[in-house]
């Protein structure tokens, strides 16, 4: 599967132009892991660190959940790998962990996350409060919170890919 990567518009408006930026991030870490075995994905990036390409996405699919899902929209939406017991449990791999499960999740939680954001204009404050603070968010500060979240991630994915095949580029 190859993943394609649209830049985003350069004379869009705002919604559009951040979710340009959104998608293109997403599109981004997906590139990052194309072409790469399941071993290679839950590789670390170096010790003692347990970063791996599949764990950013395990934890961007955790992100997406709680910024869109539960605070967004409200949602009964428990976190899918971390918990109080274990908060980095995202990038905690065994050999079961497969990228076909890593990918299906998040994507899962990318389409709640557009179909979450359909329904708010970018002013509009959360339904839900944030776990930590309590603080509602508008959907522009959600939006600029996830770029801003898959840009830094994004990047440990460049350091990671390359160290494992040699593979650089944006």
């Amino acid at each position: 599967m190859t993943t394609e990567r649209n830049a985003p518009a350069i004379d869009a408006d705002e919604r559009t132009m951040l979710e340009g930026w959104l998608e293109f991030h997403r599109q981004t870490l997906a590139v990052k892991c194309e072409g790469l075995t399941d071993a290679q994905l839950r590789t670390a990036s170096v010790e003692p660190s347990p970063l791996s390409l599949m764990g950013l996405v395990r934890h961007m699919a955790d992100v997406e959940r709680s910024w869109y899902r539960r605070v967004l929209s409200d949602e009964a939406a428990p976190p899918l790998h971390w918990s109080d017991e274990d908060p980095d449990g995202d990038f905690h791999l065994t050999e079961a962990d497969t990228w076909q499960e890593a990918y299906a999740q998040w994507q899962a939680e990318i389409e709640a996350a557009r179909r979450a954001a359909a329904d708010f204009g970018l002013d509009d404050l959360s339904k839900g409060r944030h776990h930590r603070t309590g603080e509602q968010f508008n959907l522009r500060w959600i939006h600029t919170h996830m770029i801003e979240e898959y840009a830094r991630h994004n990047g440990h994915a460049d350091l990671i890919r390359e160290r494992i095949d040699g593979a650089t580029g944006d």
